[in-house]
Parts: structure tokens; C-alpha cells; sequence
């Protein structure tokens, strides 16, 4: 297929590329550049420099003629949004409306979503699924969440077919090394873990009372690579199928800050200082999903997602 990759020049969709390169896709990537990186882009692709917000340049790009795309392009800070909400209004919703607007004026019938954890706030039972009630409790969840509701409408109305893939905790970078750009600005813990372990940040454990096994947070730690096939797999099945679905991706375990810390401890060789100190407010104890419906339907298992493999992919770009 002739396949749009919007945001492809980044942390997610640069490896998104890869993998659809790697199924035989013939792919183009559209990026504003903002947080992506030339270093990101692969040579044998199309490359747009282009912006969500300016309809006559998403306009022009869907001109050109695909059979689907990836919507990755948001910002994605969950505090930020709470204290920029019109920021994320913009960028995030009237982007993506942007976006759907001229798929389906020049007739591109599929499309993947970035969707996120997010959409579903605190646990109510776990491992979380599909049908676990959605009440995000911050403004960056509230935007995925209308988006998917945008995207439910545009199929009943316009028959746009979508795949709306919900992230858990995404990590790791390309096993073969072959995308070296560091994620811009990265707010997870792994990154920030490096970064202690290069002397480059304090580190900081938000809370160790938690009824967990070690009394830090647990949270689903997906490679970035099993996420990327996972929108290869997704794409190919709503083309096939022609029919939508709305999945959680992530291992169905959990990890622990502390477990994340003493294995990069271990793959470092470095020591690693982390500062207990207090919770952070809204941050549940746990939080992880089954991925049983993705298996069912995609075939889709995580084969990165370990510790050890995280750890390692990442620790590699950043010692470069």
C-alpha cells in the first residue's frame, strides 16, 4: 500500500517507517520537524515538510493519492495539558480534524491512531481492556478520547476505517540500531534513567509506599518496535477487513520504578542514585492491560518487551 506517515520523523514513527518499509509498503513521511529529526527520515522515503495546522499543506500532501496513513503527530506532555489545555486543543483536535478532512476528501479510506492509556484514568480493575470505562483525569487523555469518538463518527458518516491503537508505556529504541535520534524532550522514566546514569539529571523515585511488591509504581513497559508492528498489523487488517477497532497494546505485566532502575544499574555498570521522596498526585500504584484482543484478532505478541531489552536498545542510542 501507499502509506502517509504523519509525525513519521519521530521517536514512534520513525520506527512506525521501518516496519512498513519492512512489509513492503511504499511509505511517505510528513513532519513538521517540531520534535521529529532529519536523522530520523530514511532515504528511500518521500518526506513532506508540512504542518497539521495548515489545511492546504495536509490538503496537499493527501493530494498526492495513499491508500492510508498514521496519525502520530500530537503533543503528549499529561501535565502540560492540564496547564495548556488551548495548546492541546489546537494542536492535538483541530490537527487531527484536519487530518480526517482531507483523507477523506481525496478518498483515503484507512487510517492508525495513536490513541494512549490515557483515555481510561484510574484503574477500576486490572489488567485493564478494551471495555474498561474511559474518564481520562488529564486533558492530554481527554483529546485521544475525543478523537476516537471523531474517528467512530467519521466511519459511520464517511466510511473512513481506523485502527485506534491505545499505547501503554512506550520504550526502547530499533534492536538493530538502526534509528540512533534520541525521543526530543522525553517525560518517561527510562530516558530520565539514562540520563542519571550519564550524570546528566538527578533522579528522582515518586513514592515507595504503594501497595506493589516493592512499593514503587508499576506501570506496562512496551518496546517501541512491537508498537511499530503492531501499526503495520493494524493498517493491514482494517484494509482487509474493512472494519474498525479500537485496541490496547502493552505485555500484560507489569514492572516496577525500582525494577527498571537496578536492571539499567546491571546494563550500565553504573551506580545509579535515585532520591525517595513523596507520590506524586494522580499517579496510580498500577497500571497495565491485557493484550489478548490484539492477539486474537492481529496475531500481534510483544517480542522486545523485556527489561533486559529495554534497557539495553536504549542505553545503546544513548551511549552512541
Amino acid at each position: 500500500m501507499k502509506v502517509l506517515v504523519i509525525g513519521g520523523a519521530g521517536y514512534i514513527g520513525s520506527h512506525v517507517v521501518k516496519e512498513m518499509m519492512k512489509a513492503g509498503h511504499k511509505v511517505t513521511v510528513f513532519d513538521n520537524l517540531s520534535s521529529g529529526l532529519r536523522c530520523n527520515l530514511f532515504p528511500e522515503n518521500d518526506f513532506i515538510h508540512g504542518d497539521i495546522l495548515i489545511p492546504s499543506e495536509i490538503d496537499a500532501a493527501f493530494a498526492q493519492g495513499f491508500d492510508g496513513f498514521v496519525h502520530l503527530a500530537a503533543y503528549k506532555a499529561a501535565g502540560e495539558s492540564m496547564v495548556k489545555p488551548e495548546k492541546y486543543s489546537v494542536n492535538n483536535i483541530t490537527g487531527t480534524l484536519n487530518i480526517m478532512n482531507a483523507a477523506v476528501k481525496y478518498n483515503c479510506k484507512y487510517m492508525v491512531f495513536s490513541s494512549s492509556a490515557a483515555t481510561f484514568g484510574e484503574p477500576q480493575y486490572l489488567p485493564l481492556d478494551e471495555n474498561h470505562p474511559q474518564k481520562p483525569i488529564n486533558y492530554y487523555g481527554f483529546t485521544k478520547l475525543k478523537i476516537e469518538e471523531f474517528m467512530s463518527w467519521y466511519d459511520q458518516l464517511k466510511g473512513l476505517k481506523f485502527a485506534a491503537l491505545r499505547y501503554f508505556n512506550a520504550a526502547g529504541y530499533d534492536p538493530e540500531g538502526v534509528i540512533r535520534g534520541l525521543e526530543q524532550k522525553p517525560e518517561n522514566l527510562l530516558p530520565r534513567v539514562m540520563e542519571a546514569a550519564l550524570g546528566q539529571r538527578e533522579l528522582k523515585i515518586f513514592g515507595t509506599d504503594y501497595d506493589t511488591r516493592d512499593g514503587t509504581c508499576i506501570r506496562d513497559y512496551v518496546h517501541v518496535t512491537d508498537l511499530a508492528r503492531a501499526h503495520v498489523m493494524a493498517l493491514e487488517y482494517i484494509s482487509k477487513k474493512n472494519e474498525s477497532l479500537m485496541l490496547n497494546l502493552g505485555t500484560e505485566k507489569g514492572t516496577t520504578v525500582k525494577e527498571i532502575i537496578e536492571a539499567a544499574r546491571k546494563i550500565t555498570g553504573k551506580e545509579i542514585k535515585a532520591e525517595e521522596v513523596a507520590r506524586r498526585p494522580g499517579d496510580p500504584a498500577s497500571l497495565y492491560t491485557t493484550s489478548k484482543k490484539a492477539k486474537e484478532l492481529l496475531g500481534w505478541e510483544p517480542k522486545y518487551s523485556d527489561v533486559e531489552t529495554l534497557v539495553k536498545t536504549t542505553w545503546d542510542v544513548y551511549t552512541k
